[in-house]
């Protein structure tokens, strides 16, 4: 039996959210990094545009293999083998710290994501296991500047960040974030204190806090337009290569 989906624009567009040449982008990436493999070996049954388009479905809709296997005439192994072999190849392409630093704002906040593996989630506020991912984009092109490795959902946004090492990539540029990291060099809202309300200028500030740091939650809700970071299913590392994989495609759906 054919499969349904294949490497065109209706397909594309209607499952990847990506248009064709944004997901054409995606493929050439995936290909300089060596998604045709060394060479050698059982070929695969499917071209490389059509099994970067079932990694991307994958990600989009988060269908099991089970039901990915018949829209592309593959076995539900071979579904798993494709994702294996390809979701670190989509990861998003590192940005280099601006010249001018100073004329940057970034904004990074934590999302928490619902894991199955309970060796990297933990219990936490929204009562599912969950990790902890967090996230820097900056404030004017909204593009995703870069993610951390996953935390358990149980630990505060302040500590996730100090281990991430994402503060070694922001030597220099400016990086807001809300009151959930105070004493982490960010720049945070001034926080009421015991009988002392807080005065019309720091108001302010905040006001103009809030609207930009908004950003970075519209940030998250486009990302989560992919429902494998409603519910992920990947064990270990499947989670980061997700985010990292998700994180390129909006990029590159808002960018290109």
């Amino acid at each position: 039996m054919a499969g349904v989906l294949r490497a065109d624009p209706l397909w594309v567009e209607t499952f990847t959210g990506l248009r064709m040449r944004q997901f054409e982008g995606l493929l050439r990436v995936v290909r300089e990094r060596g998604g045709n493999g060394p060479g050698g070996g059982r070929p695969w049954c499917l071209p490389l545009a059509d099994r970067v388009l079932l990694v991307a479905v994958y990600y989009r809709t988060n269908l099991t293999m089970r039901q990915l296997a018949p829209l592309f005439a593959v076995s539900p192994a071979t579904v798993c083998r494709v994702i294996q072999r390809l979701r670190p190849l989509l990861a998003l392409e590192p940005i280099s710290r601006p010249a001018d630093p100073t004329d940057r704002l970034w904004i990074v906040d934590g999302t928490l994501i619902p894991v199955r593996d309970r060796k990297i989630g933990a219990s936490s506020r929204n009562y599912r296991f969950s990790a902890n991912v967090q996230v820097i984009i900056d404030a004017d092109t909204r593009l995703v500047v870069a993610t951390a490795r996953r935390a358990p959902g149980n630990r505060a946004d302040a500590q996730v960040w100090r281990n991430s090492g994402l503060a070694q990539h922001c030597d220099g540029v400016t990086v807001l974030g809300d009151g959930a990291y105070i004493n982490t060099g960010l720049v945070v809202p001034h926080r009421k204190r015991p009988g002392r309300p807080l005065l019309a200028g720091e108001e302010e500030d905040n006001a103009g806090h809030r609207r930009v740091r908004a950003r970075v939650e519209h940030a998250f809700a486009r990302m989560k337009n992919y429902k494998i970071l409603r519910d992920c299913r990947q064990r270990g590392d499947g989670l980061h290569h997700a985010v990292q994989a998700v994180a390129h495609m909006h990029n590159l759906a808002l960018a290109a």
